[in-house]
């Protein structure tokens, strides 16, 4: 959709995809708010307004004529993402679920989101070659509108309560455990978790946008890097497959741990891609760490910090993590020129995820009890 767009409205492509770091910026600053309405609300209000304010904008941005009026769709789409897409579905399954079915339930959540990509950026190109890209958005927006409102206004309920509605039992009940957004920001391990997650999400999505680049630069066809990033998103999905199983023997922590070590190797492989011409090894180490990463951010926060306050603790994280995928594109190429290269630039994620690694692993364990 980009190149039609380009044409059609004579904007360049970073003036474009700037428009989509404004969303995801925005996404990054509601989250928290929206965390805490789905505390105490529930989902289903927030995720049902977030899917109609979406369909509206979807049909918005097929009619915009201006770069000003491109850039407020987007404005407001990152309010729309931040009330329907993983963290708003994230804190209403941890709300509903306890812990013996909770990891399940977000891996189920995982596995349908990443066939978003694989059943619609091919119907997206088709739609686009057939309609043009302003026909193609607004079938989008209908096909939007039809599927997750209705859902989200008629499927979502609140979490039940303790007891099942009987007063006495519910007086009786053990209270939901989990710290306070505020308790937990005393603690240390919190900051260990969202520069942590913020550097794993910088490194994802700047590989991603540099890879192409890198490569090219280093010999490969251009055609060969835009396949290892098909393919690192293939890996995602095994990855998620085998996450259950991993924590279950391992744990939370450990695997988390895990996963930022991984992508700190596939850093070093691809800095030392010139000695080790191989790309296997970093396709298979950062795609799988990449798709354990979403897994890893939702269950590790609630089983270090409980259920109760899961939104609002989620959506604090959040503010840094999605931020990071923002500015990570435009950030890691001034990083590029301030360090004269990319290879200085992955030698200095790896080392962050390391810390960030380390830092996780000594950090104090579970302190949810309140």
């Amino acid at each position: 959709m980009l190149r039609p767009m380009e044409s059609d409205l004579g904007f360049s492509r970073a003036q474009i995809t700037g428009a989509l770091s404004i969303g995801l910026l925005t996404s990054a600053i509601v989250a928290l708010p929206i965390g805490r309405w789905i505390d105490r609300h529930g989902a289903r209000g927030v995720m049902t307004a977030g899917s109609c304010l979406a369909t509206a904008l979807v049909l918005a941005w097929a009619r915009v004529e201006s770069l000003r009026a491109l850039y407020a769709v987007w404005a407001l789409m990152g309010v729309a993402m931040g009330a329907t897409l993983y963290e708003p579905a994230f804190a209403a399954v941890v709300g509903w679920f306890p812990v013996q079915g909770r990891d399940r339930a977000l891996l189920v959540v995982t596995l349908v989101a990443a066939l978003a990509s694989t059943i619609f950026m091919p119907l997206e190109a088709w739609l686009v070659v057939r309609l043009g890209w302003r026909g193609a958005l607004t079938l989008l927006t209908v096909i939007l509108g039809v599927v997750t409102i209705p859902i989200h206004a008629f499927v979502l309920r609140r979490p039940p309560r303790p007891g099942g509605g009987n007063a006495a039992a519910t007086r009786d009940a053990a209270p939901v455990p989990g710290l306070t957004l505020g308790a937990a920001a005393r603690t240390g391990v919190f900051w260990v978790l969202a520069l942590a997650f913020l550097a794993s999400n910088f490194t994802t999505n700047s590989v991603t946008v540099h890879l192409i680049p890198y490569l090219s630069d280093r010999g490969y066809s251009p055609t060969l890097a835009a396949a290892m990033i098909g393919w690192m998103g293939a890996m995602q999905l095994p990855a998620r497959l085998v996450f259950g199983p991993i924590v279950t023997r391992l744990g939370h922590r450990l695997v988390t741990v895990g996963i930022f070590f991984l992508q700190a190797i596939a850093l070093v492989q691809l800095a030392l891609v010139r000695r080790v011409p191989t790309l296997a090894p970093m396709v298979v180490m950062l795609g799988a760490a990449n798709g354990m990463a979403t897994l890893a951010r939702a269950t590790t926060i609630a089983e270090i910090f409980g259920p109760r306050h899961y939104g609002a603790i989620s959506g604090a994280m959040a503010l840094g993590a999605n931020g990071a995928r923002a500015v990570a594109p435009f950030a890691a190429a001034l990083l590029q020129i301030a360090l004269g290269g990319y290879e200085p630039v992955f030698w200095l994620l790896a080392g962050a995820l390391v810390v960030a690694g380390l830092g996780l692993l000594v950090a104090p364990g579970r302190v949810r009890a309140e």
